[in-house]
């Protein structure tokens, strides 16, 4: 699942110019041009100047909002769903991995490392200029199996229980039912996926549709080959792949509808940009709207 491809990126390279044209002239409006206009008696600045140096404060606060602590995304496509749909508008948290440089998200700051089970924001290592979102299964060290459509991490499986669509009566509109059942396949199953060890005693649902093959062969088995690819093993039924050191295993929760790190490997730990935590909008349903795990 992309987000927002890479407008975000360059708005961050807007605003990261911004912050510093604006903080130069400011600075210089400070130091040197008030004490000039004082000294010659001109009272009214040039509009331009005055313009500039008044939105300085106004760009420095966003930019250090949206630079180091919140970030805000659009979902764009089905890959997280249940957790996430379409149009869901989420907050990251910048500073939960580490205060980053912006733009060439550099980390000058250490504070924490991505945990089994978070929602997390990061350049696509294929094409960095493109922000993915997906959730971590597996940390550097461990040993990620996919087999049989069943995951297991460092050994133990995780369990999955039956979540079936089900809703009040009344709860659901004739029109919202046509809509549910023309874009969900009827055969797809929804599952409460949980382990007290492997997800850090995270449970969420994922979509995984029982009646679609397991098989990797033809599906799933990486093209092109990705960096680190020889600490995995593909077969037929499934992989095993080992988690190198400073990189990060990603699935998406709709496990038949997502390009994740099944596909194009491991997520580099620079490429990391925050955990995603919080639906603050979403225009077709604002009861989406509060945390999520």
């Amino acid at each position: 699942m992309s987000i927002w491809a890479n407008i975000g990126q360059h708005f961050a390279k807007i605003l990261l110019f911004l912050f510093v044209f604006c903080g130069l002239i400011w600075v210089i409006d400070k130091l040197f041009l008030a004490k000039r206009h004082r000294a010659l008696g001109i009272q009214k600045r040039p509009i331009w100047l005055e313009f500039t140096a008044d939105l300085f404060p106004i760009i420095a606060f966003i930019f250090v909002l949206r630079s180091f602590l919140f970030e805000p995304f659009k979902i764009p496509s089905g890959s997280m769903i249940p957790t996430l749909q379409i149009g869901d508008f989420i907050l990251v948290n910048k500073f939960t991995y580490g205060v980053r440089f912006p733009v060439v998200n550099k980390k000058i700051i250490e504070v924490g490392e991505p945990k089994r089970g978070d929602v997390v924001v990061f350049r696509y290592p294929v094409d960095e200029s493109v922000d993915y979102i997906k959730r971590v299964v597996g940390v550097p060290g461990d040993v990620v199996e996919y087999r049989d459509k069943r995951l297991t991490v460092n050994g133990m499986a995780l369990t999955y229980q039956s979540v079936p669509y089900v809703a009040p009566v009344g709860e659901i509109e004739q029109t919202q039912l046509i809509q549910q059942f023309t874009q969900k396949p009827l055969q797809a199953t929804q599952w409460l996926e949980s382990s007290p060890m492997s997800l850090g005693g995270t449970a969420h649902t994922i979509e995984n549709d029982p009646q679609r093959s397991g098989g990797f062969a033809s599906n799933f088995y990486p093209e092109p080959p990705f960096e680190n690819m020889e600490n995995c093993q593909y077969s037929y039924t499934g992989f095993t792949c080992k988690v190198p050191s400073g990189h990060y295993f990603m699935m998406g929760d709709n496990r038949d509808n997502s390009l994740d790190s099944r596909y194009w490997g491991f997520v580099p730990e620079k490429n990391l940009v925050g955990r995603a935590f919080f639906v603050w909008l979403n225009f077709s349903d604002l009861k989406r709207i509060g945390s999520f795990k």
